[in-house]
């Protein structure tokens, strides 16, 4: 009986409770992280350098979707309120069928 897997590093993740993820949701949290930093412009590392290291440290979506009220904030204080809101809802459907419903059920537009 084998104790240990071939791959170690999987097994202790698992047991931790981190699931990998399928290679097409690590490449749309990928484009996720990539518009958030984008959103930052080239003066995010040097203004907001906390937020630049938890978006790149952020490796599932929900962790994403958590930092976009701080992301708000920075953009706010650079662009103002309305055009913050506006940028940070823009990344909403990037986020379609990655999240729990309960966390995307308050961001839906009435019709």
């Amino acid at each position: 009986m084998r104790w240990f897997k071939p791959n170690l590093k999987s097994s202790l993740y698992a047991l931790l409770g981190h699931n990998a993820a399928p290679k097409s949701e690590v490449g749309r949290v990928d484009r996720i992280r990539g518009s958030m930093l984008e959103l930052l412009g080239e003066h995010g590392p040097s203004h907001h350098a906390n937020l630049v290291q938890r978006l790149r440290c952020a490796y599932e979506p929900q962790a994403l979707w958590y930092a976009r009220n701080e992301l708000m904030a920075a953009l706010a204080a650079v662009h103002g309120e309305a055009m913050a809101r506006k940028q940070v809802e823009g990344l909403t459907p990037l986020f379609g069928g990655l999240l729990p419903q309960s966390l995307t059920r308050g961001n839906r537009k009435p019709a």
